[in-house]
């Protein structure tokens, strides 16, 4: 299929009859306002800090940690960057394994007592970079705490090692796991949750204001949510499926009081998507007389929202006393149109179903309907890199108008971090360093190389892995 692409569409007028053309509801403002909405501060009742502005730095994994686990020249120059941006609100950097059998490839960073001054030094780099132009007494920093579950690859960038929570019939189909690939039980999972609680400790020791729990794309805390064929206290009812967050979440308490936490959720997902002949997406085959039931925030078609278990997992995070959520979508790894809409798949994904705008509108309109009806709760939206040169209109909009508390900012941090500084300026935004979601930085990874910016950023593109990436694009 061919879709406009974003940049063509050079006024509020073309823009406005694109979206109405695509049968979507995405607002956004035609003038940006002096000063900008986007530089209002937020008040955290919480925190003893107030950030100065509205954009979150979303965690952006490279690949590119040692295989220890400790950061490198590589994850330092990333960090640096994000506090390059001048956003106030850093949500976890990147994802940080809470176990070395739980990364979800060999160079992800791991906290433990070996690495805890490494990834403090890490955080405090982001800080130096960013008290070069700004104060950095409103500068808000946390950690995301991850165990990648069914996605492990902990010992091969090829390999994967899956820990999974029941046997789901098309990802094990998927990604070649018998039905009877053994499941972790719970006495793992009790001791996993007691690595989570250790690991916060470590987090708040290495001076982060709040930790992530983590429970999106795909990952072990995400597969809980669907766990609905699983027996025992971790599957079937919402309680049980809630079970594992509420456990690790009483546990930081307990054992790191004063430390928030926050939650990035995965608030709808969709059916595993594959290429049909002609390489667009489609859903996989469901063969079984019964609704869709392993997608957590779906309507059981597997390819429509219901949110009626993501309000309650939000009403069940208020009443934990969690404030910050981070709203995104499905997983990179099976339905990535809903996850990061992109004109441009990577190696191993596929020509996008519909119009990546569709995908975004998507995405805001669920976090807004989620922010209406849990006002209490900071909510951090995600979903606007596509948007390219509309994105500082339809963050602008977003933010005057409530649908969010703070407009998040993922691969385009990687290519232009100083894009928030630009638009919280008022100036013109730098055109040639715009993501267009060409997806390198995630085909990168994907065939065992570091992430990063290969097409716009001339740090990567002088790297030798720019040539091999070109060779896997031509040979795909």
């Amino acid at each position: 299929m061919t879709y406009t692409r974003i940049a063509q569409l050079k006024t509020p007028e073309q823009f406005s009859k694109y979206i109405e053309s695509l049968n979507i509801k995405l607002d956004f403002d035609s003038e940006l306002l002096s000063p900008t909405p986007l530089a209002q501060p937020y008040n955290f009742p919480t925190f003893d800090l107030q950030p100065s502005n509205r954009f979150c730095i979303l965690p952006m994994e490279g690949w590119d940690a040692s295989t220890d686990g400790k950061p490198t020249e590589l994850v330092t120059r990333r960090w640096e960057r994000f506090g390059q941006s001048g956003a106030k609100l850093i949500w976890g950097g990147e994802a940080v394994a809470v176990r070395p059998d739980g990364r979800a490839n060999p160079n992800q960073l791991i906290i433990n007592e070996a690495n805890l001054s490494d990834i403090a030094n890490l955080r405090e780099s982001l800080v130096r970079t960013h008290a070069t132009r700004w104060n950095v007494d409103d500068l808000l920093i946390g950690l995301q705490l991850t165990h990648s579950g069914r996605f492990c690859r902990p010992n091969d960038k090829k390999r994967m090692e899956p820990q999974i929570l029941y046997p789901h019939p098309l990802l094990n189909k998927k990604f070649g796991l018998p039905d009877d690939y053994p499941v972790m039980n719970d006495d793992h999972i009790e001791r996993l949750i007691e690595g989570y609680i250790h690991a916060a400790k470590l987090v708040q020791k290495a001076g982060f204001h709040f930790v992530d729990v983590k429970h999106c794309h795909g990952y072990l805390g995400h597969e809980f949510l669907s766990a609905v064929d699983r027996a025992g206290k971790f599957g079937g009812s919402f309680e049980n499926r809630t079970r594992f967050l509420r456990e690790i979440i009483a546990g930081i308490r307990a054992e790191a009081p004063g430390l928030e936490i926050g939650v990035r959720l995965s608030a709808y997902d969709f059916i595993p998507f594959k290429p049909d002949e002609n390489g667009t997406g489609i859903p996989d085959n469901w063969s079984l007389a019964t609704d869709y039931p392993y997608a957590f925030g779906g309507d059981g078609s597997g390819a429509g929202i219901d949110l009626m278990e993501p309000h309650q997992f939000l009403g069940q995070c208020e009443a934990m006393g969690i404030k910050l959520v981070n709203i995104t979508a499905g997983s990179p790894y099976y339905v990535p149109h809903i996850q990061r809409p992109a004109l441009f798949p990577p190696s191993d994904g596929y020509q996008p179903p519909e119009d990546p705008l569709v995908g975004v509108a998507r995405l805001i309109n669920a976090t807004a309907e989620l922010k209406a009806a849990h006002p209490n709760l900071c909510i951090v939206g995600t979903g606007y890199s596509y948007l390219q040169e509309w994105l500082p209109n339809v963050a602008q909009n977003v933010v005057r108008t409530g649908k969010a508390d703070f407009v998040g900012i993922g691969r385009m941090a990687l290519t232009y971090p100083e894009i928030c500084a630009d638009v919280l300026e008022g100036k013109p935004l730098q055109r040639k360093r715009i993501c267009r979601t060409f997806s390198d930085c995630t085909t990168a990874p994907r065939n065992g190389m570091v992430s990063g910016c290969y097409p716009l950023d001339e740090f990567y593109m002088e790297r030798p892995e720019a040539e091999r990436l070109k060779e896997v694009k031509h040979d795909k």
